[in-house]
């Protein structure tokens, strides 16, 4: 994994500032985000209200349970700010029409912006037009690969996720004492770079115990896609030792196509923490034993760092008097031991 000179902050689900804890998702259908997700404006710190700020947001259309819980947990976490003014614009169907979307936007000169873009190279150009405006970004996710594109860049910690995947795969194929294991990956989009840093955590962690991936499919982490890719998967590979699936909303459709084929000779590994996973997990009636998080609480952090970003100020709990340049929140493994622990903070 590249490593930064610029300073960089790992938290593993715990608040970040006036921010949020850990969150997972697996239904299109509009959630309310708890108190887990959002942390209320409840005095003291960082949450005194401050210079009235506006704050411009935008994110993929809700296609799938994580991208909706981003804008849900965005617009609730706004709105526990009395100094905040929050205006969404339409991301639109594809880079270019949320790059439109987001020239209107800069337009109406907000504070500070909040994107989580279709795709982070293409929107890179947007990222260093609304800088030079005078607008600091925070670019949530799918990252900008230009610093100078970014005030604060907030993700989860994609290379971590597939090193949490392999490694609990490892230790479970050991435990049960198998050789020369037969492993397959189901990936999300593979022209993302968080799918790609996936891929490479994944690998690395592996090839180190002297292991490799059998054969890989790349879905578009949606349910179809997941059942589809799953199905050639089974096809292509007679016997399975252990799988990991990207992506917890694909791997509803993962599921269906193993149950279909009527195959669980394998146990599966998940990704993002999605609540109908966890529950899943805690059941213990399916293949899927595992999920590793990749927490869309990182929405509601970065609204509440970017009102930081606009008034001036830095996080109260740390020395600096600024916002740091970039926030990664480590990948967790959710078991049937922690299930639990994790479920009231699913959405």
């Amino acid at each position: 994994m590249t490593q930064h000179s610029r300073r960089r902050l790992l938290f593993g689900g715990a608040a970040v500032g006036a921010g949020v804890l850990l969150a997972g998702c697996t239904s299109n259908e509009k959630q309310t985000p708890t108190e887990a997700q959002t942390k209320a404006a409840d005095g003291g710190g960082n949450a005194e209200p401050g210079k009235q700020v506006t704050i411009g947001f935008s994110a993929p259309a809700a296609d799938h349970g994580w991208i909706a819980a981003i804008t849900n947990n965005a617009k609730a976490q706004a709105a526990a700010y009395s100094d905040v003014e929050f205006k969404t614009v339409e991301a639109g169907a594809d880079a270019a029409a949320q790059r439109a979307a987001l020239s209107t936007l800069i337009s109406q000169k907000p504070d500070v912006i909040v994107l989580l873009p279709h795709d982070g190279k293409e929107l890179n150009s947007f990222g260093l037009e609304a800088m030079q405006a005078g607008i600091p970004v925070v670019n949530l996710d799918r990252a900008f690969p230009d610093a100078k594109a970014y005030r604060l860049q907030i993700k989860g910690d994609n290379y971590g996720m597939g090193v949490a995947a392999a490694t609990f795969i490892v230790e479970q194929l050991k435990a049960k004492g198998v050789s020369n294991p037969v492993i397959a990956e189901i990936a999300g989009m593979d022209e993302l770079e968080l799918t790609q840093e996936r891929t490479k955590g994944f690998n690395d962690t592996l090839a180190q115990h002297g292991l490799k991936v059998a054969n890989r499919r790349a879905a578009r982490f949606t349910v179809d896609s997941g059942q589809q890719e799953a199905s050639q998967l089974l096809q292509a590979l007679p016997k399975i030792d252990a799988i990991w699936n990207h992506d917890d909303d694909q791997g509803i459709g993962v599921l269906a196509a193993f149950n279909q084929a009527n195959r669980n000779e394998f146990f599966m590994v998940g990704g993002a923490g999605s609540k109908k996973a966890m529950e899943d997990i805690k059941a213990d009636n399916t293949v899927l034993k595992a999920t590793v998080t990749y927490s869309p609480s990182m929405a509601s952090s970065a609204i509440s760092l970017a009102r930081l970003i606009g008034q001036g100020r830095g996080m109260s709990d740390l020395v600096e008097l600024q916002v740091p340049k970039e926030i990664v929140l480590a990948s967790e493994t959710i078991t049937k031991e922690n299930a639990s622990d994790y479920l009231k903070l699913g959405f």
